[in-house]
C-alpha cells in the first residue's frame, strides 16, 4: 500500500512533472507506452502503468496516512476552516477543517475525530481534521472530511486501474486550463480516442442511511465546472464528473436539489450535453482511505 502525505503522494523524481499522476514502473522497455487497453505514461524516460481495470472491492489500494493519527473530542466547528478540539490530555487545540461544506450530520460537539499532525514546524495550525466518527444509519463508522484528499485519492484509483470508466488511456494530466478561466482535475488522452476531460466531488453529505448526496451546500464554483465540462462535450471531447464519497456505508447517491437547486439545474443541462456521472465510494480506516467500488446514481 502507498503511504502519501498532504503535500504531495509524488517521489522526487516525479516531483519535476507536476501534472503527471504516480503510478507503478512497468518492467517493459522504458521507450514504450501502452496502448492496448490501459493507459501508461512516462517520468524521466521511464514507463508507468496501472494493473488492469477491477472493481472488486476488497482489493482496493489504500493511500496511507503518512503518521498515525490522533483521537480528539470535537468542541466546535467555526469559520469554515478552523475547529477546536480537546486532546486526550485534556488540552484544547485548533485545528485546521479542510471543507467549505456544511457537514451536515457531521460537526456535532462531543463527536470522536482523528487528526493528522504537519511535520512543518513553521505551520500556524499544527494538526488537520481528517476523520469522524458519526451513525449514519448503519452504526458508527468513519467519514472523510478532508476535501483535499479525493483529487489524490482519485489519481491513485485511476493510475492502479480501480475505476473501469476511466481505463484505456496512454496518459494523463493535472489542473490543466480549460473553458473560462478554469482548472480541470484531470485531462486524459489517447490517440485513437477524444480527450476526457474530469472533475472530482468529494462526497460527505448522508441524510438517509446507505444515501450519499451532493452537495450539502450552495456551490457556485461547482456548477461553473458543470458548464464547463458541458462545453467541452458539445465540443466533442469526453467530459466525467467523478463523485468520490468518503463514507464507507453508502449504497446510492443522488443530487441534493433541495440544498443547491442551481446545482441540479446545471447537472441535468450538462448531462443532456453528453456529460457522464459516476460515483465511487470508500473504505476508510485511521490507517488510511482508498476507493473500493463503484456506487449508482439516481437522477
Amino acid at each position: 500500500m502507498r503511504s502519501f502525505a498532504f503535500t504531495s503522494t509524488r517521489t522526487a523524481a516525479e516531483s519535476s512533472f507536476p501534472n503527471v499522476i504516480p503510478g507503478r514502473r512497468a518492467a517493459a522497455s522504458p521507450e514504450s507506452i501502452l496502448t492496448d487497453g490501459v493507459y501508461g505514461f512516462r517520468v524521466l524516460g521511464l514507463r508507468y502503468a496501472p494493473a488492469s481495470p477491477r472493481n472488486d472491492e476488497s482489493k482496493g489500494t489504500a493511500m496511507q496516512f503518512p503518521a498515525p493519527l490522533l483521537p480528539a473530542t470535537l468542541l466546535r466547528r467555526y469559520k469554515r476552516f478552523l475547529a477546536d478540539v480537546e486532546l486526550p490530555s485534556g488540552e484544547t487545540v485548533t485545528v485546521h477543517c479542510a471543507n467549505p461544506g456544511a457537514m451536515t450530520g457531521l460537526n456535532a460537539p462531543g463527536s470522536r475525530v482523528w487528526l493528522s499532525r504537519s511535520a512543518k514546524a513553521s505551520r500556524k495550525l499544527a494538526h488537520s481534521w481528517e476523520l469522524v466518527e458519526v451513525d449514519l444509519g448503519a452504526g458508527a463508522e468513519l467519514v472523510g472530511i478532508n476535501t483535499g484528499h479525493p483529487n489524490a485519492l482519485a489519481a491513485e484509483a485511476i493510475a492502479a486501474g480501480l475505476i473501469g470508466e476511466l481505463c484505456g488511456y496512454e496518459s494523463v494530466r493535472r489542473e490543466v486550463r480549460y473553458g473560462s478561466n478554469s482548472r480541470v482535475d484531470f485531462l486524459l488522452h489517447h490517440v485513437m480516442r477524444p480527450p476526457c476531460y474530469v472533475e472530482i466531488k468529494n462526497v460527505h453529505l448522508m441524510r438517509a442511511p446507505g444515501l450519499a448526496e451532493f452537495p450539502d451546500s450552495v456551490t457556485k464554483r461547482g456548477a461553473k465546472h458543470l458548464g464547463e465540462l458541458a462545453t467541452m462535450a458539445a465540443g466533442g471531447s469526453r467530459a466525467v464528473m467523478l463523485f468520490l464519497i468518503q463514507i464507507g456505508s453508502a449504497q446510492r447517491f443522488k443530487l441534493a436539489r433541495d440544498i443547491d437547486s442551481a446545482y441540479g439545474a446545471a447537472f441535468d443541462a450538462a448531462r443532456r450535453a453528453g456529460v457522464e456521472a459516476i460515483a465511487y465510494r470508500c473504505r476508510l480506516s485511521c490507517a488510511g482511505i482508498e476507493v473500493v467500488a463503484p456506487v449508482p446514481i439516481e437522477e
